[in-house]
């Protein structure tokens, strides 16, 4: 059975994961990485410390495990950005993190373009994705070199290779969603129609062998992070959704073989292209989630997450928050967006606004799956979670009384990396059957809900309306 290091790469940190040929993890290394923000929207990590955190979780998790592995999986940011020299491999910038906003003047040129590249990509011209992102470093950072995803970087630091992944290159809004093949027209709209690009590879693709980690490997089995917690929570069905509540909330909905070009305000990608397929998805974005209960710790409320479901008051008391702390994504794309606090008195503490922050991250999810049933043609009928705000019952409770559905939780806090290892064992067996390479699993808790729909339903449209006034 094949042993994978799946590593995944978040925004505050890298995990490395040893899965062996059954699924159990064998050993967990975790290292810390912290985004720089920056005055007008800048959110920056330093490349160097990003790829240090990439050898050291994995050299730490192979030692821990005392096994070698037969393939090293990535799963990646997604839509963070570098230009680098392709020969020496040394960064030319920092990385741009999905977060960064300054490219906003790029999309706000390409605005009359806007229909013409959601129908071509399925995504929203905005900031978030890629090639905003690099088309602003080539204007005010360097021309020189190439200017690709995080992914592409770290690959070539591990591999020599020049790759990418499909699903990470359907974020880039210069890919031709239904062929998954880079866009002339649209590398030519963002000033890169001569940037050197690396090759799409498919999800149960081979990339390549590293000795990085110790013994040569086979790298492969790539993906971004969202579409490989969507792998790992078997959402291989149409309709099956989850939500990853990490730095922000995602919550992504399997569409099947059709890449449905969303009417409601939503994004459109590739999930997994394997088999020599695609499998699309859905998914809408709530910027801040843990980057709102960091928050609050700097405001003393708590002290940590942990202190969450300790600290909240049993209700709000009229108070309601729109956690906007870096603007609002899906549906609304309104970058320019604050946070908004409304419904305070003299009897308001801090147990009502850690309370409220919480029922207004539950709010946007809640708020982002309405819009799935439009895109749908049916409202979802259950939610799967993971991550590290699952912890808390407050926040959890909050989406399924908001969702007006069961809320399962996976029982483990390492769904990227699993649905990573699956795909993995994928590339390292061909003729593994995806279903086949996910890790069975049962919810440690499921959240059924407890208010009404008519509750619920007030609440919502309450908190839409301080929502649009953001």
């Amino acid at each position: 059975m094949t042993t994978v290091l799946a590593i995944d790469q978040g925004t505050s940190g890298t995990k490395a994961v040893v899965v062996s040929g059954e699924g159990k993890v064998l050993a967990l290394s975790e290292v810390a990485v912290r985004p720089t923000y920056l005055p007008g929207g800048g959110v920056e990590q330093d490349p160097q410390a990003l790829l240090d955190s990439v050898i050291r979780s994995g050299r730490n998790a192979i030692n821990s495990a005392k096994v070698d592995v037969d393939i090293v999986t990535l799963a990646n940011q997604g839509e963070t950005v570098l230009a680098w020299d392709p020969e020496t491999g040394e960064p030319l910038s920092n990385m741009i993190v999905w977060q960064d906003r300054r490219a906003e003047s790029i999309c706000a040129e390409l605005r009359e373009e806007a229909d013409d590249i959601t129908q071509r990509t399925g995504l929203v011209l905005d900031p978030y994705f890629s090639a905003p992102k690099q088309a602003w470093i080539r204007r005010n950072i360097t021309t020189e070199g190439v200017v690709t995803t995080s992914d592409s970087w770290l690959l070539h630091q591990l591999t020599g290779e020049f790759v990418t992944d499909a699903s990470t290159a359907s974020r880039s809004l210069v890919m031709d969603i239904d062929t998954a093949e880079w866009d002339p027209h649209l590398l030519d709209l963002f000033g890169m129609a001569d940037e050197k690009l690396p090759a799409i590879l498919s999800n149960d693709s081979l990339a390549g062998t590293t000795t990085a980690f110790g013994a040569r490997a086979a790298v492969g089995g790539l993906i971004v992070d969202q579409q490989a917690a969507l792998v790992a929570q078997n959402c291989l069905n149409v309709g099956e959704a989850k939500c990853t509540f990490g730095t922000g909330a995602f919550l992504l909905a399997n569409t099947g073989r059709t890449a449905v070009r969303s009417t409601a305000g939503l994004s459109s990608s590739i999930g997994w292209q394997q088999g020599g397929q695609n499998s699309y998805c859905l998914d809408g974005q709530i910027y801040t989630a843990a980057s709102a209960v960091r928050w609050l710790e700097q405001l003393t409320f708590i002290d940590s997450a942990a202190d969450l479901d300790r600290v909240a008051a049993p209700n709000s008391d009229g108070v309601m928050c729109v956690p906007a702390l870096a603007g609002l994504a899906a549906p609304w794309w309104r970058p320019d967006a604050k946070a908004a606090l409304t419904g305070m008195t003299l009897s308001t503490g801090s147990e009502h606004l850690v309370r409220a922050v919480l029922e207004g991250i539950a709010a946007q999810v809640a708020e982002v799956a309405r819009c799935m049933a439009t895109d749908l043609g049916k409202p979802l009928q259950r939610l799967r979670v993971d991550g590290g705000l699952t912890q808390s019952k407050v926040l959890m409770q909050a989406v399924a009384d908001l969702m007006q559905m069961p809320v399962d939780v996976y029982p483990s806090q390492h769904a990227t990396p699993l649905g990573a290892a699956a795909l993995a064992r994928t590339a390292f067996d061909p003729g593994l059957a995806l279903e086949d390479a996910i890790v069975g699993w049962t919810p440690t808790l499921t959240f059924e809900p407890q208010w009404s729909a008519d509750q619920a339903d007030e609440f919502s449209t309450q908190w839409r309306k301080v929502a649009e006034n953001a």
